[in-house]
């Protein structure tokens, strides 16, 4: 574990002048054995244990290996709060090529990884993300009990990225009824930016409803296994060809984080914005340009969570129906979001932030 008083200098500056500041704890790990440099950051403990998963990530340096952290731990603790479940928030990166570490290597540098977590005795449980697979939590778990998105066959409740999916379709059923007067999305035209993980189940769902999907990916061989799967979607090169695709009623960013930054906001032809990315705002203000075009926005981790009441439900013994009906519920939260969006005349990020904030500072209270 690296004492932040020896980490570089755009590292410290990262920790203490982040505008998503107010982290509780932010660890620094290494293991020169493995290779291993990762970074925990745990915003909030005040609903509980923080939950959030790990992400495997080639950043281009530490200082926004930590940046990341810290904003993915911050939306964590707003995405449990909001879902309801009695967990903080946190996340942990490891720095570095997911893909190049395989085999024999991939286990020793994730059972560090797994060292270093369970040295925090309990205070964040990790989990899948991007770069992260249920295979890596089975190893990871050798080396700490405070894992989660395990195997069916090693106790846990496997792919989160299921029930993800179907939390952004019921967040896209919502937005369609605020919008539109009617929760249905046959007929509507929906772009999804990433079709990995979470994206190509979403396309199922959208395509069940009867929606017309169009796709873009940066590997070709995620958009190459929806085209060969559903003929009918159509994928584009390049998320700008996307977001400027005429007749878009919805897009959903379903990658990394700062999706919406101001030249796809100007450029966006859909009239809402549902999908399954954390932090999809790239700055302070988008949220203001996206509902002063007149942009339905769904907030991010309001419709993403599917996931994380998943993975919190394997803490106490798996039912996927139980996950499902909770997940279901996102419906109701996201509208709720609008509804009060609407009567404090602000935008639906601003209105989660408030509802979300409210429950901690209850929490904390009591």
């Amino acid at each position: 574990m690296t004492d932040v008083s020896g980490a570089h200098a755009d590292v410290l500056h990262t920790l203490f002048h982040s505008d998503q500041g107010g982290h509780e704890q932010v660890v620094l790990c290494q293991d020169r054995a493995t290779g291993l440099k990762a970074v925990i950051a745990i915003h909030s403990t005040a609903l509980g244990p923080a939950l959030g998963g790990t992400r495997f990530h080639p950043y281009p340096s530490e200082a926004e290996a930590v940046a990341d952290a810290l904003n993915l731990a911050r939306g964590m603790s707003y995405k449990n709060a909001l879902a309801g479940l009695d967990h903080g928030g946190g996340k942990a990166v490891i720095i570095g090529d997911s893909e190049r570490f395989q085999g024999a290597e991939r286990s020793e540098l994730l059972l560090a990884y797994g060292r270093f977590v369970a040295s925090l005795g309990g205070r964040y449980v990790t989990a899948c993300d991007v770069g992260t697979y249920v295979a890596d939590m089975d190893v990871v778990a050798r080396a700490c009990p405070w894992t989660t998105g395990r195997s069916p066959e090693n106790g846990g409740a496997g792919d989160s990225s299921v029930l993800t999916a179907f939390g952004v379709y019921q967040g896209m059923r919502a937005s369609a009824q605020h919008r539109w007067g009617d929760p249905s999305l046959r007929g509507r035209r929906i772009g999804i930016a990433g079709v990995g993980k979470v994206g190509h189940h979403l396309v199922g769902h959208l395509l069940g409803e009867g929606a017309e999907v169009v796709v873009t990916d940066v590997r070709e061989a995620s958009v190459r296994r929806v085209t060969d799967a559903h003929p009918e979607v159509t994928a584009v090169a390049g998320t700008d060809a996307l977001v400027r695709t005429e007749g878009l009623d919805i897009y959903a960013p379903c990658a990394l984080g700062g999706a919406l930054d101001d030249a796809t906001v100007a450029a966006l032809t859909a009239t809402v914005v549902c999908g399954a990315a954390n932090n999809q705002l790239a700055h302070p203000g988008v949220e203001k340009d996206l509902a002063d075009r007149g942009i339905l926005y769904a907030p991010d981790y309001v419709v993403n969570s599917g996931g994380v009441i998943q993975v919190a439900d394997e803490l106490h013994g798996f039912d996927f129906e139980r996950c499902r009906a909770k997940a279901a519920k996102i419906f109701d939260t996201t509208l709720s979001i609008f509804a009060r969006a609407k009567e404090d005349g602000i935008p639906p990020a601003a209105a989660a932030d408030r509802i979300a904030e409210h429950r901690m500072a209850e929490a904390r209270r009591s």
